[in-house]
């Protein structure tokens, strides 16, 4: 039997191992192994267990001395000693002796100057499967002579022991940089595994001089391509799916010199209330060789119902970029000319869509303000507000300032347009206002992408000092200016300066920003 090299990792007794198997096969081995369950379309639908999102406070980074100036230390990327890692991998691999293997050899980056390979061994059939999805699968040519830059060992029945190992809980996601390898333990949350590439090339992109990038992406019919920055729930997914653009991709992308590009081969999108009307292109993505996360589904007749949170509002589908109609393949596009930053406001406070000038948009990029939304992590079961550096800070090993100044590099050199949309609420703060349209979003996002914004008249919102558009196409010009949607007048002021002032006392922690940045921020009372 071949063993494809794995005893270089210590896999000298595995019984099969199955490398690149066709999604079919994967599906039924899965189906087989009792991983999970077909849909009346075919998707394959498993349930994660314990751990239904990503589960920051389980990732270490490994402190070696090659990488340790390299790393941005703090309460995100938490070192753990060498000795440690090397510990919880013996017995990674131990619990995986005599067990079958899956093992993907794929790509991320969809531009081979920039192109990275990744072998993912994984226990269960259903990760393999999501994994194949997500990245981008290489030719016959190129598997022969495949050499892997990064491993990924997935494992999620092996239990970590806190005390001797040295980590938080039963789960642990750890990246070596230095030996690129890269261990998840415990966790069948499939999401762990994408983004563990995401943070590896978040580390390495920028030593190739391209800005790595927590956005969707997509091209118009015209050549122009547009970045969409938020977190989960903020509708990165869902607005680059748009039936008159071409999707590059919905998550993860590199800006060169050359072009915007996507890392990833698929899209891992969020099911919950998705609907055939709402959501079309993702809808019908669910179908044979996606898989699905913690939907439910009716035992008789196979259908999915997604407004079902009984599991977690945090469902998901995982499925190949091709299921859209429109996408880019492969998925490279022009030098974006519009930056959108995506919020989900809670407190209802931040305009719908509002212009930003350079500093704006530096200020606006570094905070990442959103809110974390049910289920996108463990332990948050209703929205709450947050700051998150670059849009992406779980996933960004270096000094964040890295990564602003780059954007800041690029808007300098091309001139793009940037936008601020609120996904969010309007009206009143969650729980009293109601989320924006998606209609109203959209056809804003639109405007923006179309250049209708470009010649209309703004005005200055004297509190988060950005510039408003008193009208847009298709959108009702009374709910452009917040205050305009509040029934109480005085509870939006107060409102909206106790979250400018959080803003403010955020961006404190970054000491070296310039005062135009700085002073293009909020300006509480």
């Amino acid at each position: 039997m071949e063993k494809l090299g794995l005893e270089k990792y210590g896999f000298i007794n595995t019984t099969k191992i199955y490398r690149n198997l066709q999604p079919s096969k994967l599906v039924e081995e899965a189906i087989r192994r009792g991983e999970g369950v077909l849909s009346d379309t075919g998707a394959l639908c498993i349930k994660t267990g314990k751990y239904t999102g990503r589960s920051p406070k389980d990732k270490f980074i490994v402190d070696s001395p090659a990488v340790h100036d390299d790393i941005f230390w703090g309460k995100v990327n938490v070192p753990i000693s060498p000795e440690k890692f090397d510990n919880i991998y013996k017995k990674m691999v131990a619990y995986l002796q005599n067990r079958d293997l899956f093992v993907f050899d794929g790509f991320a980056g969809a531009d081979p100057k920039h192109s990275k390979s990744f072998r993912v061994i994984n226990e269960d059939a259903s990760h393999n499967l999501f994994i194949q999805n997500l990245l981008i699968t290489p030719t016959e040519k190129q598997l022969e002579s495949f050499k892997e830059d990064f491993t990924i060992i997935c494992a999620p029945g092996f239990k970590c022991d806190p005390k001797e190992d040295g980590v938080n809980s039963e789960a642990a996601i750890i990246i070596d940089y230095e030996r690129h390898l890269v261990l998840i333990a415990c966790t069948g949350y499939a999401g762990e595994i994408k983004k563990s590439v995401f943070s590896v090339m978040n580390y390495l992109m920028p030593k190739e001089g391209v800005f790595p990038m927590h956005c969707s992406a997509n091209v118009g019919k015209d050549g122009n391509s547009a970045v969409f920055f938020g977190l989960s729930g903020t509708g990165k997914t869902t607005l680059s799916a748009d039936p008159d653009r071409f999707l590059i991709g919905d998550d993860e992308h590199g800006w060169s010199d050359e072009g915007v590009f996507n890392f990833e081969g698929g899209c891992y999108a969020k099911c919950i209330r998705l609907s055939k009307e709402g959501e079309p292109e993702i809808y019908n993505a669910v179908r044979y060789g996606a898989l699905v996360e913690n939907v439910i589904i009716d035992e008789a007749t196979r259908k999915p119902d997604f407004d079902d949170a009984s599991i977690t509002e945090n469902t998901r589908v995982g499925y190949p970029l091709e299921y859209i109609p429109n996408a880019m393949i492969p998925s490279v596009g022009t030098v974006p000319k519009t930056v959108i930053f995506l919020t989900a406001d809670a407190f209802g406070v931040l305009p719908p869509i509002s212009k930003l000038d350079k500093n704006a948009a530096m200020y606006q990029f570094v905070s990442g303000y959103t809110s974390k939304l049910a289920g996108t992590e463990r332990g948050i079961t209703e929205p709450q507000a947050t700051f998150s550096t670059c849009f992406g800070e779980p996933f960004l090993p270096l000094d964040p300032n890295k990564y602003a100044h780059m954007l800041g590099e690029r808007i300098d050199k091309t001139g793009a347009n940037v936008f601020l949309i609120n996904t969010g609420w309007s009206g009143g703060a969650y729980g009293e206002g109601s989320r924006m349209k998606l209609s109203y979003t959209r056809a804003m996002v639109t405007a923006a992408l179309n250049g209708d914004l470009d010649n209309v008249e703004y005005k200055l919102d004297p509190i988060f000092n950005v510039q408003i558009p008193k009208e847009c196409p298709n959108v009702p010009s009374e709910i452009l200016t917040p205050v305009n949607t509040w029934k109480d007048k005085a509870k939006y002021e107060e409102t909206a300066n106790r979250l400018a002032q959080m803003f403010n006392d955020n961006f404190k922690k970054y000491t070296t920003m310039t005062e135009e940045i700085i002073n293009a921020g909020p300006k509480a009372k």
